[in-house]
Formats: C-alpha cells, structure tokens, sequence
C-alpha cells in the first residue's frame, strides 16, 4: 500500500498526480501580496450559467482563455488590476 497517512492531503495529491485545492477561507501564503488570489462569479456569454473562477492578480492586468466550467466553451478574461496590484475590474467575452 502507500505509505501516505490517509488524512496527509499532499501526499494523496503526489500519489495521485493531483495540484492541490485551494481552500479560499484560509488565507494564502503569497509572501504578504494578501489579495492576490480572488475568487469572482461570472456568467458565461455562451450559456448564461454563472461558475466561480479564480483571478490571479500576481501578473497584473492580463487577457486570457479559459473555458466555461459548465458548457466547456471558450471565454476571453480580460482581468484589469490597479497600480497598487488591487483588483479593479473584469470581463468576458465569447473567445471564438
């Protein structure tokens, strides 16, 4: 068998092949950065569900893919952060 304790979550995720979950009620230890991970609802423009995504505000502004977590159609994130490395706005578009 393994010789992973079975409550040693990193452990199950190397096993595994797993990345690890992020639990957004605690904080992350970013090196002090205390609202770079953020999590936003939104809608997607193909299905009009609505799913969380998580924003990494580290990089700055920046415009990415990302498909919808419901109907897997591609969404274009354009992720605006402010010069303090706040989050300052968000929007989605059809990404075809």
């Amino acid at each position: 068998m393994s010789d992973a304790a079975p409550g040693d979550a990193r452990s199950i995720d190397v096993k595994y092949g797993l990345e690890p979950v992020l639990d957004l009620g605690s904080p992350v230890d970013d090196g002090g950065a205390s609202n770079s991970l953020q999590s936003h609802t939104v809608q997607c423009p193909y299905c009009g569900e609505s799913f969380d995504a998580q924003l990494d505000l580290t990089a700055g502004s920046a415009s990415y893919v990302e498909d919808c977590q419901i109907c897997c159609q591609p969404i274009e994130f354009n992720l605006e952060v402010d010069s303090a490395g706040d989050f300052a706005g968000l929007s989605t578009l059809r990404g075809d």
